[in-house]
């Protein structure tokens, strides 16, 4: 929920002209144009089987006149579906499209059951005599022109919008289109001389319509039910433990709302994971499915796990992380019957030496946990530098400590090309940062021997100096010592 303007995301995207609006306007503009043809036809029905007495063509009526109050139903739960998630829905309307469906099943059971039995009736009294008639010919040819539109139509849109109504009402004209293909046929048997083939074909139209709505209904009491999409849960789960990050996935819940889907993802991820990692890779996740799952929802979960390849010094960092406080230059030891890990423990300044102890002893007693308790654990403690408020230091103070820099760079081995730096004057001394260049085949380890022997050999000579950064960058080819190529 954005508290600015007190919308849902779902919302903003609709506000922002997201293509979900869109195939909305989509759905509500087909289910109204439906509603309008079911009128016209259930018109023209009705009238030619008041004319002609046929059963088929009245219960192609009749079943004419429930499209127009399912349509209906359809526009107005399409309508409502798309409303956004409030204080009383917490996860949208998009249900009301599944009660809908679920109410045209009504429909459909109760006009397949209407039909059978005056189908029934008609052949136990003997009264199939039926008027044949040309209008009423065109009329269902018409029929059956409008209906395979329809179908068609609702179909392609409900397949493409995932819209449960729409799909109930292709369903509900697949059935008309068959009703009146059959009711053609008994027209044409009454015209050859069998009348009793109308209320035959009526029984059968009407078993057909049961079986249709009996699919349509399992289909929306799942939805309603919260069965969960076949196959989607296994697609999501092989998707989301194939990124980066995932350890494994713990559990996909998925529903079905509407012509979306919301669901809950938990996994697994390491515990050394900062917490920038793990929302990273939470949207990275979130990312993945609104790709598989346009306008879906899902809540991501995320649980710390141990994993094997977990080094020393991360599992000790991870418990400074957890115990907020700052380590540097810790250090493992592997002896021969025991493992030993010492550290600088760097607390406020201002604090007495019985509470800076107090909180050594919780990081000690901490990774002794983590670790096993024949764990040596040392620790020294050290004051942390407060912040200090300083300003450039002056042009003529710059220039001496580099020309410092650049002359005791001549006694180190592998110092060269001190550049950019930097002078500020502080209440402590001067603090000064600089960077310069070693060959880049060394290993870290020389190379910041190299520039700790550099900072000491300036500082003995300025110690008005309280602390210096030397940044090292790899030397650039053309000043590499000569005879010695640079490393592929």
């Amino acid at each position: 929920m954005n508290a600015a303007t007190g919308n849902s995301p779902r919302t903003e995207r609709r506000l922002d002209g997201d293509p979900l609006r869109a195939g909305e306007r989509r759905k509500e503009r087909v289910a109204f144009v439906s509603i309008l043809v079911s009128a016209l036809l259930t018109i023209a029905k009705g009238g030619a089987g008041l004319a002609t007495g046929s059963l088929s063509l009245l219960s192609d009526a009749a079943n004419s006149l429930l499209d127009v109050a399912a349509t209906t139903m359809t526009w107005l739960a399409i309508r409502t579906a798309h409303k956004p998630a409030d204080a009383e829905h917490h996860y949208g309307h998009g249900k009301f499209e599944s009660l809908s469906a679920l109410i045209e099943t009504a429909f459909l059971f109760l006009l397949s059951g209407a039909v059978a039995f005056e189908g029934v009736r008609r052949l136990s009294t003997g009264q199939s005599a039926i008027t044949f008639s040309w209008l009423a010919i065109a009329i269902l040819i018409g029929s059956i022109l409008v209906d395979g539109w329809r179908w068609w139509t609702l179909k392609k849109v409900a397949r493409e919008t995932g819209s449960e109504a729409l799909a109930a009402d292709a369903l509900h004209f697949s059935s008309d289109l068959v009703n009146s293909i059959f009711v053609l046929i008994a027209l044409g048997a009454a015209y050859m001389g069998y009348p009793q083939a109308d209320p035959l074909i009526a029984i059968g139209v009407s078993v057909f319509i049961a079986i249709a709505a009996f699919r349509l209904a399992r289909k929306t009491i799942n939805t309603l039910l919260d069965t969960a999409p076949q196959g989607v849960g296994e697609t999501i789960a092989t998707n989301v433990a194939a990124l980066p990050g995932v350890v494994s996935v713990d559990r996909v819940r998925v529903r079905p709302a509407g012509a979306h889907v919301i669901g809950e993802v938990g996994v697994r991820v390491s515990r050394t994971l900062p917490l920038e990692g793990v929302q990273a890779l939470k949207d990275r996740i979130q990312d993945t499915l609104r790709e598989d799952h346009p306008g879906s929802e899902f809540t991501i979960t995320t649980s710390p796990v141990q994993l094997d390849d977990e080094t020393i010094l991360e599992r000790v960092m991870l418990i400074a992380a957890r115990l907020h406080v700052q380590l540097h230059h810790v250090t493992v030891q592997s002896l021969s019957h025991r493992l030993s890990v010492s550290f600088d423990l760097e607390v406020d300044a201002g604090l007495t030496l019985g509470a800076a102890h107090a909180i050594a002893s919780r990081v000690e007693s901490a990774i002794r946990n983590e670790l096993g308790p024949q764990v040596e654990v040392e620790s020294h403690i050290e004051p942390l530098v407060p912040p200090l408020d300083g300003r450039e230091a002056g042009a003529e103070t710059v220039a001496r400590i580099a020309l410092a820099l650049a002359a005791k760079a001549t006694a180190t081995s592998a110092i060269r090309g001190v550049h950019s730096v930097r002078v500020r004057e502080t209440p402590a001394g001067l603090v000064v940062n600089y960077h310069c260049r070693a060959d880049p085949s060394l290993n870290v380890a020389d190379v910041h021997d190299q520039v700790d022997l550099l900072d000491r050999l300036v500082r003995e000579d300025h110690p008005e100096i309280c602390r210096m950064v030397g940044h090292a960058e790899p030397l650039l080819p053309d000043l590499l010592p000569a005879g010695r190529p640079m490393p592929t």
